[in-house]
């Protein structure tokens, strides 16, 4: 029986994919690396590592962090200045399953970003609880996240579905027991994602995956 649903934010909820490429494009150029979009899906949404390792020479751990800080702060700055557009069609789905399933939000994001990308949005209500970057110690692709959702919401792995667009947040719910359905967008169409429960291309898809479990 399902119980709960995880879902992860960027790309799942929010279109900001693309937008979070772009700031870590940006970041790069001026060290001499073009960031490109295999980069970024290869060592972003594949791993976890960033493209640190890719510079010649390398930073210190101490640069890096520096480097790090000023995009996030500029990222910040572009989610607030810019219109961010819900995935089409995830107001209505979420509205149709709440009343049906419990809910919540695992996300790599950090707080202040999630913050700043939902004050203007009518999503929040739906979720029970939002667990960002700062809430645990090891990050996607690690199945931490998705095991404390499910402490937080008192279910069993097999009660609960996961919704992803990327290979590492594929692989950190199937490494917590938990179905997966994923939600291809451009940055990972080209990706087969072996071992996912569902994959699908539109927010209807994958409503359609949650009903058919209800």
């Amino acid at each position: 029986m399902l119980r709960a649903l995880l879902w992860d934010n960027d790309g799942v909820l929010v279109d900001t994919e693309q937008l979070f490429y772009e700031a870590n494009r940006d970041l790069f150029r001026p060290l001499g690396l073009e960031l490109t979009a295999q980069h970024f899906f290869d060592w972003y949404l594949a791993d976890n590592c960033g493209a640190w390792h890719l510079l010649e020479p390398p930073l210190s751990a101490a640069q890096a962090e520096a480097y790090r800080s000023e995009r996030n702060r500029q990222y910040a700055a572009r989610l607030a200045s810019e219109h961010i557009p819900a995935i089409d069609g995830v107001a209505e789905t979420l509205a149709a399953l709440a009343p049906r399933v419990r809910m919540g939000v695992v996300t790599s994001a950090n707080a202040d970003h999630f913050d700043i990308i939902h004050q203007r949005l009518p999503l929040r209500p739906y979720f029970e609880f939002v667990l960002t970057h700062e809430t645990y110690t090891h990050s996607k692709p690690s199945p931490e996240p998705y095991l404390l959702g499910l402490e937080r919401m008192g279910v069993r792995a097999d009660e609960a579905l996961v919704i992803e667009d990327s290979p590492r947040g594929l692989q950190a719910a199937t490494a917590a027991g938990i179905r997966c359905v994923i939600l291809r967008n451009a940055l990972t169409r080209h990706h087969d994602f072996p071992g996912a429960w569902r994959v699908v291309d539109t927010m209807a898809e994958v409503r359609a995956a949650v009903e058919s479990l209800l």
